[in-house]
């Protein structure tokens, strides 16, 4: 078969899907990526055969301060950024290249509206690997609109209960216990664990702390980063700070010896070493962290954050700090009680056995194969 993905926004959204495009194509068939011009380069550097479906953006370099927490930003942007504005973009873009590539299957992320359009418009299989960990930002109440006026745009009929947004299978690569039960899976839902299953970590001699704030805040942070490191360098452990490539660790001044400050460090290095998690509460780094067994001290500042970081408390396995005011004696207080107290440690291993537990992604190729088997038998309704 030859498998399309089709990615929206950043990284972090396409990096949930990569394991299931790995074991596509080591079960030898054709896949290709479609995303943004910022991010494929690095995509196509890791092996895969890509498309960009915009030019590279130009990104402003200079730190920011932070803005106020505010959820209804969070939901004009998936209504005005995503629902309408990318799909308007991007649906021309994804039909001419599907009709030039001819895909038999199109794979899109969960935001990424216009790939499910364009594959029912060209009457193509479509799945979606699920994102958003909590699943609270994505409301069809924000969406509906825009996506009624972009299904009329392309002549496809109303779809008033957006089933366009689970047509075909669902994967999710996320634990199932972590969703939101205000916004429960879809039916037929296929979760799988991205990784190999991780032995749960038992915390021996000094601790090791790790701060991130992924790959898209770190700019809007203010001084977040500064008042983290000044707080967590308090703690009896060795910290690890990661800043993002566009900031120079240097701007930070000298650290203590036992505070490492990098651009970038892959998690998959530190995470096994490490016994808590310091971080913005995106899905990527909460569910990395639980992936290892570790709670996360956690700056939601937001889009998806608020929304895992709720979860995160709800299940014991994490802790909110306001990101605007927080102080560094209120971060070290904070960081010191989670390495001190087991519970949040316990918790957090039992979402990791619930991890480990999961068919691995190489399970998903037989559940794509059968998707496409069926559409072309008309087991499943053919666009119009």
């Amino acid at each position: 078969m030859r498998i399309l993905f089709s990615f929206v926004g950043g990284r972090g959204h396409f990096d949930p899907m990569a394991p299931v495009a790995r074991a596509l194509a080591a079960r030898g068939h054709t896949v290709a990526v479609a995303g943004g011009g910022s991010h494929v380069p690095a995509l196509a550097k890791a092996g895969f055969t890509t498309f960009a479906t915009s030019a590279p953006r130009e990104v402003e370099a200079a730190r920011q301060p932070m803005p106020p927490v505010d959820p209804a930003r969070d939901d004009w942007e998936i209504r005005e950024l995503f629902a309408r504005r990318a799909t308007q973009e991007r649906v021309p873009v994804l039909l001419d290249l599907a009709r030039d590539w001819r895909p038999d299957l199109i794979v899109r992320d969960e935001v990424d509206f216009s790939a499910a359009i364009a594959a029912e418009v060209l009457g193509l299989p479509c799945a979606t690997v699920l994102v958003l960990a909590a699943g609270t930002l994505l409301r069809k109440e924000l969406i509906a609109e825009p996506l009624a006026e972009a299904r009329a745009a392309h002549g496809l009929p109303d779809d008033p209960r957006l089933e366009m947004l689970t047509r075909g299978q669902v994967l999710s690569p996320l634990p199932p216990s972590f969703r939101d039960p205000s916004s429960p899976l879809p039916p037929g839902t296929f979760s799988f664990r991205q990784g190999d299953p991780v032995a749960p970590r038992q915390p021996a001699g000094k601790p090791h702390v790790y701060f991130t704030l992924g790959t898209n805040f770190n700019l809007e942070s203010g001084d977040l980063i500064e008042r983290a490191l000044a707080g967590l360098g308090q703690l009896d452990a060795d910290v690890t700070a990661t800043v993002g490539t566009q900031i120079d660790p240097a701007e930070f001044g000298p650290q203590p010896a036992h505070v490492r400050v990098e651009r970038f460090v892959p998690q998959a290095e530190l995470l096994p070493r490490t016994d808590l998690m310091v971080s913005h509460a995106g899905s990527g780094s909460v569910i990395g962290a639980l992936s290892h067994g570790l709670p996360s001290l956690l700056f939601p500042m937001g889009a998806d954050q608020p929304g895992n970081a709720r979860r995160c408390a709800a299940l014991n396995v994490g802790r909110a700090l306001d990101p605007e005011t927080s102080t560094p004696d209120e971060i070290c207080q904070a960081a010191a009680k989670m390495l001190a107290d087991a519970a949040y440690r316990e918790a957090a291993q039992r979402v990791q056995a619930e991890i480990n537990a999961l068919p691995a992604a190489e399970e998903t190729v037989p559940v794509l194969e059968a998707l496409v088997t069926t559409f072309a038998r008309g087991s499943v309704p053919p666009a119009p």
